[in-house]
């Protein structure tokens, strides 16, 4: 029998494992006239990687309307169009919602409190 090895600590970095049941995309909406336009996260369970699912989730999480979406660019020059181009999607890829109505207010709906990802109704009830 050898030496028994040494225990190694092991530090925390800040990084978080990446959930393998989960693919992690950036998303955003092509506003050319905007300055800020900035990314979200948006995560999307991979047993469901579909184009449907895609538009519906980061429809959901930007406030649009997806009759409203004319394509889903990957960026920097990559239209999607089908359900094997999301499933080649890899974590925090950019991607882009190009809009067919140039009149801002008729395409964005503010989501309701629970519509919102992350809203927890228990905890906002909650008094201190």
């Amino acid at each position: 029998m050898g030496p028994v090895p040494a225990f190694q600590p092991v530090f925390f970095t800040g990084a978080f494992p990446l959930n393998m049941q989960e693919l992690v995309l950036k998303v955003r909406i092509q506003t050319p006239n905007l300055r800020e336009n900035d990314f979200i996260e948006i995560e999307l369970d991979r047993q469901e990687l579909t184009y449907k699912e895609l538009l519906r989730v980061s429809c959901r999480e930007l406030g649009v309307n997806p009759e409203h979406v004319q394509k889903i660019r990957k960026l920097p020059n990559t239209m999607l169009r089908k359900d094997k181009d999301v499933a080649r999607l890899q974590d925090f890829q950019e991607l882009e919602l190009v809009l067919t109505v140039s009149d801002k207010n008729l395409i964005f709906r503010v989501p309701t409190l629970s519509e919102q990802s992350g809203y927890n109704k228990k905890a906002s009830e909650l008094t201190y």
